[in-house]
């Protein structure tokens, strides 16, 4: 049988994240994940928000890692994988009311990531919430050396890899007509994000 992708870092932050979703997504019915990975977050979180239709993307190579997560533990309220990759295939179809990514802006390219925002920006309804997970820099500046040690591990990977400066990110949101809500501290030196589309 084939071996399942994994990451620790999953199980290592779903919870936290859980319990704050739990607490802003209570009216939410339709979830986009944008860079599902190894499909972990979706299946450990759906059961415990079963109002919500979760839907997971990912990559064109991250969809076989995926599909045998939701093959091995399905959930009545997964739906995909489909495959969205930013810059070079539609964003998914759906009318979702969130979305939600985690660990994918310093993954890509700055560059990409304005492209990403712009689909966002011209396919989530009013109303809707962006909700993002990940580490970020302050006024250009590190929140701690572990953070400067991920980031040159990042750019020793991809030199268009990085962790991102929330402002820069709070700005081109708004630019795309999505407004800044809440910044939550995570362990780990990680944030949750939250912006929703005017």
């Amino acid at each position: 049988m084939e071996e399942k992708p994994y990451a620790l870092s999953c199980d290592k932050n779903s919870q936290p994240i859980l319990d704050s979703l739990k607490i802003l997504l209570t009216k939410q019915e339709s979830l986009l994940e944008v860079g599902s990975g190894t499909g972990q977050h979706a299946i450990f979180m759906a059961p415990y928000l079963p109002q919500l239709t979760w839907t997971l993307s990912d990559v064109q190579d991250r969809i076989p890692g995926v599909s045998l997560w939701l093959r091995d533990f399905p959930r009545s309220n997964l739906r995909g994988p489909v495959e969205y990759e930013v810059g070079k295939t539609d964003f998914p179809e759906g009318d979702f009311d969130v979305v939600f990514t985690a660990n994918t802006l310093h993954i890509m390219s700055w560059e990409k990531c304005l492209l990403f925002f712009r689909d966002l920006g011209a396919h989530l309804k009013s109303n809707s919430l962006f909700i993002v997970y990940g580490a970020f820099n302050y006024a250009g500046r590190f929140t701690s050396e572990s953070n400067e040690r991920f980031n040159a591990w990042l750019k020793d990977l991809n030199p268009e890899s990085g962790i991102r400066n929330f402002e820069n990110v709070r700005d081109k949101l708004k630019e795309c007509g999505i407004e800044f809500m809440e910044d939550i501290e995570m362990p780990a030196n990680n944030r949750l994000l939250v912006f929703k589309k005017s």
